[in-house]
């Protein structure tokens, strides 16, 4: 049986100190009492409806299993385990990044790919150490897809999606995933077709990405007017970003007509992509990182919160930034 890798959430948003085992778990966030529901749906969100109702089962779903599941995991496994794991999965879906970047027509990252794939599956143990990204090397992970090289030839995302314990998608990157997902166990089969490392992967990768983000999730829907809004906002200008980058564009502002700012979202918002998301490493522990410099006020929160009826909601006068926590990189 064959099955495919679910998409992995793709959400950016400015590093934050980390938060322990026992911080308080996400509010169970449907439209909040202050949000007046809307008719229809917002421009680019045709299945807004069926979306919310998956994105109110998802956040009952991550309290009641998820989450709890994820920081027991993080607290149980030490954090050298943890990443060993994290690299060695990581690892495994090289050739796939390496050959997204093939077809892009991108030999330089292609090549910077496959160096690193074989320097981490001999000097790094099989990938348990990410050594092709250390200082003496300097190859970090670059992330590639199928999603990417659907978007790179023009292949537009068509209607946002969310599912639950899969987050937050769209038609263009779901089939993108799946593609991921069949690519190693068709060309290579055992064991990537076995679900003896199928499921495995799918939970270690799952409670792994979970409890990384933690922080970005708290800090980004805590307090936004309407969170499932708040996290479409962040995912569709990631991505238009990040298909940008890859075709040598600036950042796309990929933002709703009607789009009004979230006020508790002040100081939160999607991390710029660079015009080279290769030199980006995804992979990096956030509770090893240097503690950042506190973000500077910007006088447009970001990121944006799409409501569909603009008259109905004005944004704050005086916006209170959003506090504390961190978020899923793609991998």
């Amino acid at each position: 049986m064959i099955l495919a890798d679910p998409p992995t959430p793709v959400v950016q948003v400015a590093p934050a100190a980390p938060v322990s085992a026992t911080a308080a778990p996400l509010p169970d966030t449907g439209a909040p009492a202050s949000v007046p529901q809307h008719a229809g749906h917002a421009p680019g969100d045709p299945l807004e409806k069926f979306n919310r109702s998956m994105f109110r089962i998802h956040m009952k779903l991550d309290r009641a299993v998820l989450r709890p599941a994820a920081m027991g995991y993080q607290h149980a496994v030490p954090r050298p385990m943890r990443s060993g794991i994290r690299h060695f999965f990581s690892n495994l879906g090289e050739p796939v990044v390496f050959a997204n970047f093939v077809l892009q027509l991108k030999p330089k990252s292609a090549v910077r790919t496959l160096v690193r794939f074989l320097i981490n599956s001999t000097v790094g143990v099989g990938g348990l150490v990410d050594v092709a990204k250390s200082k003496a090397v300097e190859l970090p992970h670059q992330p590639n897809s199928f999603g990417d090289t659907l978007g790179f030839y023009g292949v537009k995302p068509g209607p946002y999606l969310f599912l639950p314990l899969m987050g937050p998608s769209d038609f263009r990157d779901f089939a993108g995933a799946q593609l991921d997902g069949l690519a190693l166990p068709n060309i290579v089969g055992d064991p990537f077709d076995d679900l003896n490392y199928v499921v495995p992967k799918a939970v270690l990768t799952g409670l792994d990405l979970r409890a990384e983000s933690d922080a970005d999730l708290h800090a980004l829907l805590d307090d936004a007017l309407d969170p499932y809004a708040t996290l479409r906002s962040v995912y569709l200008q990631d991505r238009a970003g990040e298909i940008a980058a890859l075709k040598g564009k600036g950042a796309t502002d990929v933002s709703m007509p009607g789009d009004l700012p979230d006020p508790a979202a002040d100081g939160v918002k999607a991390t710029p992509t660079s015009a080279s998301p290769e030199l980006q490493d995804p992979l990096a522990d956030p509770a090893a990182q240097p503690s950042p410099s506190p973000p500077k006020a910007s006088p447009t929160p970001e990121p944006k919160d799409p409501l569909v009826d603009p008259a109905a909601a004005k944004p704050a006068s005086d916006p209170a930034a959003a506090a504390g926590p961190g978020a899923p990189a793609r991998r």
